[in-house]
């Protein structure tokens, strides 16, 4: 397989563990003292960097660090939105729309080289 593709879905499922280190003691610790939140994040932290470590020497392979860390992005976006909607029942914003397609313009800049465009 592709080291792109594997640096991509080890980074989509690491990034489900961060989303929920940082974000999912909002709704299920609450009422629980700051403390105990931050031990489990810092649990659920370790299976996200269990595949984030894995996820960016593989992609490091075959993509520069300023391509990995905008692929990152992309996809902490992509997870984080139906997060915040779904899991947080937030509603989603169109500023999220905004904040994609400056993403779009980060992802051609880094690429653009890489795409065959100058």
């Amino acid at each position: 397989m592709q080291p792109v593709l594997v640096t991509i879905g080890l980074l989509t499922l690491s990034n489900v563990f961060m989303t929920f280190a940082w974000y999912g003691h909002l709704k299920t610790l609450n009422h629980k003292p700051w403390l105990i939140a931050a031990l489990v994040s810092w649990g659920i932290a370790l299976f996200e960097y269990l595949l984030q470590v894995p996820a960016n020497r593989i992609g490091h392979t075959a993509l520069s660090v300023g391509q990995l860390k905008i692929v990152q992005e992309v996809i902490t976006l992509t997870v984080f939105v139906p997060f915040a909607w779904l899991y947080l029942e937030e509603p989603p914003k169109l500023d999220y729309l905004w904040a994609a397609l400056c993403l779009l313009g980060a992802v051609y800049f880094v690429f653009r080289g890489r795409l065959g465009v100058a």
